[in-house]
């Protein structure tokens, strides 16, 4: 169990593997939902087919069209041609389509009716994340739906279950990013307020804002209690598709929190962040990136189908955020790694 506590320094390795093996168990239900349910390698066995015509062939919405797609192809089971269409990689035409002389379906249809198997399946069906049947929006928030972030015994799970990979990764993060030339940083959706706790022990003249809800503050003010760094730090309430951004701020931070949304969130997001930054402000996002390609890595490519299942999003390339950025104003720096698969994209305000 995570435990209330502010790491002091960077940890000595790389959790890395541990999440890919956590999010393994992905790459079991992904491949057999494929086979056993939407038939994605028998739709490709008569010739390659672009997006358009998988969607309509699985019946499939977008989003987890692209989550499914995405994992195909880091299992090498998928092929994109340059032009868009899709076609199966050899080892696929030869294992995985039902009728050939050494197909392997029927074995990996033996899980077709595991619990997990089933779970992801209905959310690849409804396009809705686990938790969202009851017009809720399960470990999200959006005005007007129940959200468990509004509960207080469910919000605390849940922050203080994030808070692992936290500890690890913000102070590389705040290492990989010193901001010298920022004064107030807004860190939007910051939960347990731990990336804007490093960053503040990193950066003597930062001052800092965790933006969140209220159940999800109460976590942030415990951590912000023993950082040494807590003067610095306010904590402030608000839903950051709604709320006016606090005043004054000259960075924002949205770690990991653009995989929580669908596209058009998304672009009202990173809208709503550059209106509220001053000319030269910066923006960072820290996330997960998928390659340009949307065609992995693997570690990504399960990571996505692992967000999909319980948020509203799924993992984005850089390539597209760069271009979600530009649109609002925002000219792309740079990109670099932190920890555990992370990177952060750098963006100024023209």
């Amino acid at each position: 169990m995570s435990t209330v506590h502010v790491p002091s320094r960077l940890p000595s390795l790389n959790p890395a593997s541990l999440f890919e093996h956590y999010r393994g168990q992905y790459a079991t239900t992904v491949l057999v939902a494929a086979v056993s349910e939407f038939n994605v390698f028998g739709h490709l066995a008569g010739g390659p087919l672009d997006f358009t015509q998988l969607l309509a062939r699985t019946g499939l919405a977008e989003r987890p069209l692209q989550v499914l797609l995405t994992a195909l192809r880091a299992m090498e089971t998928v092929n994109r041609w340059p032009d868009g269409r899709y076609e199966l990689t050899p080892l696929a035409a030869e294992h995985l389509v039902a009728g050939g002389e050494f197909f392997v379906g029927d074995y990996f249809g033996l899980a077709q009716d595991s619990a997990e198997v089933r779970e992801l399946v209905v959310r690849l069906r409804t396009n809705r994340p686990k938790g969202a049947d009851d017009a809720g929006a399960g470990f999200i928030f959006r005005a007007g739906l129940k959200s468990a972030m509004e509960e207080t015994a469910a919000a605390r799970h849940f922050t203080l279950a994030l808070a692992g990979r936290a500890k690890n990764v913000a102070p590389v993060l705040a290492a990989q990013l010193p901001l010298p030339d920022v004064s107030r940083l807004v860190d939007v959706g910051g939960g347990t307020g731990l990336y804007s706790l490093a960053l503040l022990r990193a950066n003597p003249a930062l001052r800092a804002i965790v933006w969140d809800r209220p159940e999800v503050l109460r976590i942030a003010a415990e951590f912000a209690a023993s950082s040494g760094v807590a003067d610095r730090l306010e904590l402030v309430t608000g839903d950051f598709f709604a709320d006016a951004y606090p005043a004054g701020v000259d960075a924002v931070l949205l770690s990991n929190i653009l995989h929580d949304w669908d596209v058009p969130a998304c672009r009202e997001i990173l809208r709503r962040a550059a209106a509220a930054l001053p000319v030269g402000g910066r923006l960072f996002v820290h996330d997960v990136f998928l390659n340009d390609d949307l065609g992995g890595p693997l570690s990504a490519a399960l990571y996505s189908a692992n967000l999909f299942a319980v948020t509203e999003g799924r993992l984005y390339s850089a390539a597209e955020v760069r271009g979600w950025l530009t649109e609002v104003g925002l000219t792309p720096v740079d990109l670099q790694p932190t920890l555990i698969h992370a990177q952060v994209l750098s963006a100024v305000k023209r």
